[in-house]
């Protein structure tokens, strides 16, 4: 896939991710959201154990490693079904898609006019800023054109 089938790709998904934008500013609770759930539930650790088919230790267990990011996906889930709900998954970029190509676009564009910049200077043919401006506007519009594979080798 190219550059333009790329931001094309770029665009659509970020059009369905507007969804999950109100999620972004959700904290978890401090006690996990699977004990969250099951103490508004009413449902006590046993309970919990019983519909997963565990013992409370292991309920204890998962509600403390959701807690530490040790929990699996699959548990999650698990839990959540035997609960009565539905386990939602998902990587939500902070900015779009899009903002996040440019800006990595723009690191690529930087590190490449700085030599050529030097170049020019040893040659007494340096650009003016306004040119340097603009001469860093169009590389990066070429950089996301092309999406060359190198675009995510630098941080």
């Amino acid at each position: 896939m190219r550059g333009k089938q790329k931001k094309l790709a770029r665009e659509q998904l970020d059009e369905t991710m507007k969804s999950f934008d109100p999620l972004k500013a959700m904290p978890a609770p401090g006690k996990g959201w699977i004990r969250a759930i099951r103490d508004t539930l009413g449902m006590t650790g046993v309970q919990l154990a019983k519909r997963l088919n565990v013992n409370q230790q292991r309920v204890a267990r998962i509600e403390q490693d959701e807690i530490l990011g040790k929990v699996t996906l699959n548990t999650i889930q698990n839990a959540a079904e035997a609960m009565d709900c539905v386990f939602v998954y998902g990587v939500v970029p902070r900015d779009s898609l899009e903002q996040i190509v440019r800006k990595q676009a723009k690191v690529v564009a930087k590190n490449r006019m700085a030599r050529s910049n030097q170049m020019m200077r040893l040659e007494m043919q340096e650009l003016s800023e306004a040119e340097k401006a603009k001469a860093m506007q169009n590389l990066i519009d070429e950089i996301i054109d092309t999406m060359p594979k190198s675009l995510w080798d630098k941080k």
